[in-house]
């Protein structure tokens, strides 16, 4: 029989983590609570969609993630997307070492430490800018099998559609014009993420994603290979995902949040890793314009509903947010304008 501290020294302590929050144990209730939506029938113009669109508005509200379906991305895409990731993920470490991050960079395949105590992840990820095109590492990408660069960019045509379709019909459940949601995100900064989650001998110590919510606008996530893992807080407890066939799950960001001035709410998540199976998935994060002034929509803001957050040009956004390990909501928070009361002088 193994002892206690054989588990410990299979994993490197980078990996571990005494203090894992564990998993709450879910009900019928609470895999219902996520809703799915037709994105057709949301996008759809006329009164056919209206019931539709407020229970959206209220899931964005209360849990900031929801499911579309009916999404009009090809299944062959998807499965073309999901072989090509495999063989890309399955390339030796000497193949994969031709793409790793630069120090001081954020974009290519690895863990970036923000920290010396930081803890590493349970993943191996692929990350990078893929618009605007001029902010693009052009290096990076041409380096990556002609295949999976084909497929990943008709894969991100498609999601941009999906994503400011998405935006515009946020944007206007909070009041706020087309025009001014496209002002702020339309040819915005968006990045992506390809990410493997190996299975691992003793998965209760580790974590494949630390605890946090997105810096985005939102996040447009495909589990590829059907292995879950995501986890959301709610209650302070830590709720599996339960992903429907063929659907993308859309999770609001923080940016979001910050614009609607608190109306919507960014979801806090993290993934949890598998003893016997790997798990894929490719995120896709929908931003401002590098330009656009990040916080609360100034059609939103008047004397009975003062901003929130203050305001942050996105360049500096980004760099702050990758200047910061990843703790929670602590980003969010730290965007927040602090009120004082007469008894704090």
């Amino acid at each position: 029989m193994a002892s206690p501290s054989q588990p410990e020294i299979a994993i490197p302590e980078m990996f571990i983590r005494p203090e894992l929050e564990p998993t709450a144990i879910q009900s019928d209730h609470e895999a219902a609570a996520i809703p799915i939506f037709d994105l057709k029938t949301l996008l759809c113009a006329g009164n056919d969609n209206t019931t539709q669109l407020h229970e959206l508005y209220d899931t964005c509200k209360e849990w900031g993630i929801f499911q579309v379906r009916n999404h009009g991305v090809s299944p062959q895409v998807l499965e073309n997307l999901q072989v090509e990731m495999e063989k890309f993920f399955n390339l030796s470490k000497e193949e994969k070492s031709k793409y790793q991050v630069e120090e001081g960079d954020f974009q290519g395949y690895g863990n970036v430490k923000r920290s010396k105590d930081e803890k590493v992840d349970w993943g191996e990820r692929f990350f990078m800018v893929i618009n605007p095109l001029e902010r693009r590492k052009a290096d990076l990408f041409e380096k990556l099998p002609l295949l999976l660069r084909e497929t990943l960019e008709t894969y991100f045509a498609e999601l941009r559609k999906i994503g400011m379709g998405l935006l515009r019909i946020l944007g206007e459940g909070v009041g706020m014009e087309i025009e001014e949601v496209d002002h702020i995100f339309d040819n915005g900064m968006q990045t992506t993420r390809m990410t493997y989650y190996p299975p691992c001998p003793n998965p209760e110590l580790v974590l494949g994603l630390t605890p946090h919510s997105d810096s985005t606008g939102i996040t447009i996530l495909h589990q590829v290979n059907a292995i879950e893992g995501l986890q959301i807080k709610k209650h302070g407890l830590w709720l599996p995902v339960s992903f429907h066939p063929n659907a993308f799950l859309v999770l609001v960001g923080d940016i979001f949040q910050i614009v609607s001035n608190g109306v919507y709410n960014s979801m806090e998540h993290r993934v949890v890793v598998n003893k016997e199976k790997g798990r894929l998935s490719i995120a896709m994060f929908m931003n401002p314009k590098y330009e656009a002034e990040i916080g609360p929509a100034k059609s939103l803001i008047s004397e009975e509903n003062p901003p929130l957050f203050r305001r942050m040009v996105m360049e500096d956004f980004v760099k702050d947010y990758f200047s910061r390990k990843l703790n929670g909501k602590a980003h969010l928070d730290n965007m927040r304008i602090k009120t004082t009361s007469p008894d704090d002088h």
